[in-house]
Formats: structure tokens, C-alpha cells, sequence
């Protein structure tokens, strides 16, 4: 077990929590509490500077104007850059993946250029994508379903470098043509699914745990994260 406290950084919670993504680090937290391990939340809001020394991060969804503001502080501020570099684990969730790409493109036409740590460009697509969505995971350590909400009208492309999270079993995922869901590149993994999804898939958080400690933790049994993921999978 980890000798020292597990810092887990929610990264810019006062403009990247649109759709309370906050809730995946408070799944992470509470995760290694009840093995035993203690772990606290470092908030890092527009008011800080980023750092490199956490152990993994979570980005949430926003809208456009909180994108660029997002953006721009992570340009000035590259902490997340460099701990990624490392091989922190990062988890970004919705537009979260179109600011750590290389541009996006808004409603109204206009290209923003993101951090470009995904190989990926997003652009809008005719029909909003909203609902339940189900996946069956490409990553490797992760052998069930992922399940989780989708809302957004981007439609992100993956480049060379980038690799898709899951293939899409129903909903619509990325877009951009392609029946995938999600990205990663290096120790980053994006996703579309809102739920928050570490709530709804605890063996996704259990991954990002165990590459952030450097070692496998044993099972949790949860009733009642049982029966959601029962429900959300069989709906």
C-alpha cells in the first residue's frame, strides 16, 4: 500500500463542472478509503496554478466560454502537460477531450485551439447526441461494459496517436462517422460519458487507481453499484 497520502487534482472545477464531473474524484477518493489508503482532493481553480506533483487528474464537461477560459489557463499553466509526460493518470470527460485536442470548432464556425495532448479535432455535428450510451471497452485492463450519459454535439476525430476507449454497442459516442467512444493516448483517457461515469464503472476507476499507486488493489464489493450498472445495462 502507498506509504503517503494519494493526491487526486480536480482540475478546474469552477468552469470545467458543468455537468458535475466533480463527483468522479469524490468516487476515487472514497474508492481508496474504504481499502484503507488515504487520499485527499486537490481543487485547482482559475485562481492556481497547475501542478505536476499529483498522482492523477480529473477534468469535467463545460460550455464554449468556459473552454477557452479552461484553455487558456492550462496553456500558462502547463502542469498537466508535464505530469502526463511522467505517466500521471488523467481522466478528461466530455469537453474536456475537445480542450486537450488540438482545436475545436463552435457553433458559430469559429476553430479554438486546444493543449493538443490527444491527437484529436472536433467540430460540430447536425444532430446533438443525448442518452444513455453503451460501450465495449478497447482498453487493456478493462473487460466490461461501459455505460454512461451522453450529451454533447461534437463530433471528434481521432488521429494517428490517438486510440479510441470503446466501440459502441448503443448511442452514438465520438461521431465524426466512426462507431467509437472516447480516446486515449498515453496515460490521458477521455470520454463522452457523463454519470459520473467512475460511479457508474468502477473497474475504470479501479485502473486509473492502480496506475496512479503503481500496484493492484483488491475487489470491492458494492450492492448497490451492482444494481445500477444492472439497470443502466439493461436499459
Amino acid at each position: 500500500m502507498p506509504d503517503s497520502t494519494v493526491r487526486i487534482g480536480l482540475v478546474l472545477p469552477d468552469v470545467m463542472g458543468t455537468y458535475g464531473d466533480g463527483g468522479n474524484a469524490l468516487v476515487l477518493r472514497q474508492r481508496l478509503l474504504m481499502r484503507g489508503i488515504d487520499a485527499e482532493i486537490v481543487q485547482i481553480t482559475l485562481k492556481d496554478p497547475v501542478p505536476e506533483s499529483l498522482d492523477l487528474y480529473t477534468l469535467g464537461g463545460a460550455e464554449d466560454y468556459a473552454q477557452r477560459l479552461a484553455t487558456r489557463h492550462l496553456t500558462r499553466y502547463p502542469g498537466l502537460q508535464k505530469a502526463a509526460e511522467r505517466g500521471a493518470p488523467v481522466l478528461a470527460i466530455c469537453a474536456a477531450i475537445q480542450v486537450l485536442g488540438h482545436w475545436y470548432e463552435t457553433s458559430t464556425g469559429e476553430k479554438v485551439d486546444g493543449i493538443s495532448m490527444f491527437d484529436v479535432t472536433t467540430t460540430p455535428q447536425e444532430t446533438r447526441a443525448i442518452g444513455e450510451v453503451s460501450t465495449h471497452p478497447l482498453l487493456e485492463g478493462l473487460t466490461e461494459p461501459l455505460t454512461g450519459f451522453e450529451n454533447h454535439r461534437g463530433g471528434t476525430a481521432l488521429g494517428s496517436d490517438a486510440s479510441p476507449l470503446a466501440r459502441v454497442r448503443s448511442g452514438v459516442g465520438n461521431g465524426a462517422g466512426e462507431p467509437v467512444e472516447g480516446v486515449v493516448q498515453g496515460s490521458v483517457i477521455g470520454t463522452y460519458m457523463h454519470g459520473p461515469v467512475l460511479a457508474r464503472n468502477p473497474q475504470l476507476a479501479d485502473l486509473l487507481l492502480e496506475r496512479a499507486i503503481g500496484e493492484s488493489l483488491a475487489p470491492l464489493e458494492l450492492d448497490e453499484v451492482a444494481q445500477l450498472r444492472r439497470e443502466r445495462l439493461r436499459g
